[in-house]
């Protein structure tokens, strides 16, 4: 599933407006797993355009290249099929065609954990202070440096106390791609500084490794991927498994005020496609975070230009300090 949306705990509405879904027995919901198994496996060989003998059912579904519309899609056939209702967020809840399968034909209510209503505390606790401490228990960066690049904590702070300096002369072959030889973009590069502060490896990154598709990585915003690998980063520095905040309502709030990308995608019509429109859409830097990992708090990016850093932290700390207890904010 490429195009990251949200996953949330709205139930999905029947396509068949004249209530007959509603009507139909709960008996008829009692198919069997091998059916719905191979239904599922039929659905998603068409929409990934190949062939049902390629379907592992029981790889990850994203990896077969589906669209979010495709997995809301595939879930409204699943409501017709079985005649009752389905939450939105099927798929994810249950990622692999096998664990789908098995889920619906148990008749089991699949509504995510996270839509129940939380248990009343046995003691009211009080409001939280305006005041109250936040703690930062993780970090990931990624600076330039000079000639390396700066990847963590402690290398960041060597290289202030050092007295580093992070300004060098534009990489070899970063501006290639703006030269087409015509002598007036020759003129402008040679009269362009060539100091600045540059990132080595910004055009690296581990596509599979996030369950992103190559073709989908090739147009992506550097700062959607910078964001993946920084944020991860700061997961490991602070101990804490990814995979342990699924479902959980964690925010993701990023300083964002950089938005050529964009234009520079839409300057060539000719090589627009449909991840063009997400790979520069300045929100998915954050939503991408989100979607990768399931998390379902306020998922944004603030831009107020030179103090979109500060301001999205400010805005993660008083989300933390008004929500519930089980909220968790990342800031970038």
């Amino acid at each position: 599933m490429n195009d990251p949306v949200m996953g949330g705990t709205h139930r999905m509405q029947s396509n068949d407006r004249s209530g007959a879904a509603r009507d139909i027995p709960q008996d008829r919901a009692r198919i069997s797993e091998d059916s719905i198994r191979r239904h599922l496996i039929e659905q998603i060989a068409r929409r990934s355009r190949t062939t049902a003998d390629q379907i592992d059912s029981d790889r990850p579904l994203e990896e077969f290249g589906l669209a979010s519309r495709d997995a809301v899609a595939i879930a409204g056939e699943l409501e017709q099929m079985l005649g009752r209702s389905l939450p939105a967020t099927l798929v994810w809840e249950h990622p692999t065609i096998d664990k789908l399968s098995v889920a619906l034909a148990s008749g089991a209510d699949l509504a995510p954990a996270a839509s129940a209503a939380p248990a009343a505390p046995s003691v009211p606790s009080a409001a939280p202070s305006a005041d109250e401490p936040i703690a930062v228990v993780g970090i990931g960066c990624r600076f330039p440096g000079g000639d390396r690049d700066l990847t963590g904590p402690a290398d960041y702070w060597r290289f202030l106390t050092g007295r580093g300096d992070a300004i060098r002369e534009v990489p070899d072959g970063r501006w290639d791609p703006f030269d087409d030889g015509s002598p007036e973009v020759g003129d402008l590069l040679a009269k362009t500084t060539r100091l600045g502060g540059f990132l080595d490896d910004v055009a690296e990154f581990d596509a599979q490794f996030f369950g992103i598709t190559p073709r989908e990585a090739a147009v992506m915003d550097p700062q959607q991927r910078l964001v993946l690998e920084v944020a991860w980063e700061a997961f490991e520095h602070a101990g804490i498994g990814p995979a342990s905040l699924r479902g959980s309502r964690t925010g993701v709030f990023v300083g964002v005020s950089a938005p050529e990308y964009g234009a520079f995608t839409a300057s060539d019509p000719a090589a627009l496609e449909p991840f063009t429109a997400t790979g520069a859409a300045l929100s998915i830097i954050a939503n991408r975070l989100s979607y990768l990992l399931d998390l379902r708090g306020p998922s944004m990016i603030v831009d107020t230009a030179c103090s979109s850093s500060l301001v999205s932290t400010h805005l993660a700390v008083q989300a933390l300090r008004r929500a519930r207890p089980t909220w968790r904010s990342r800031a970038a």
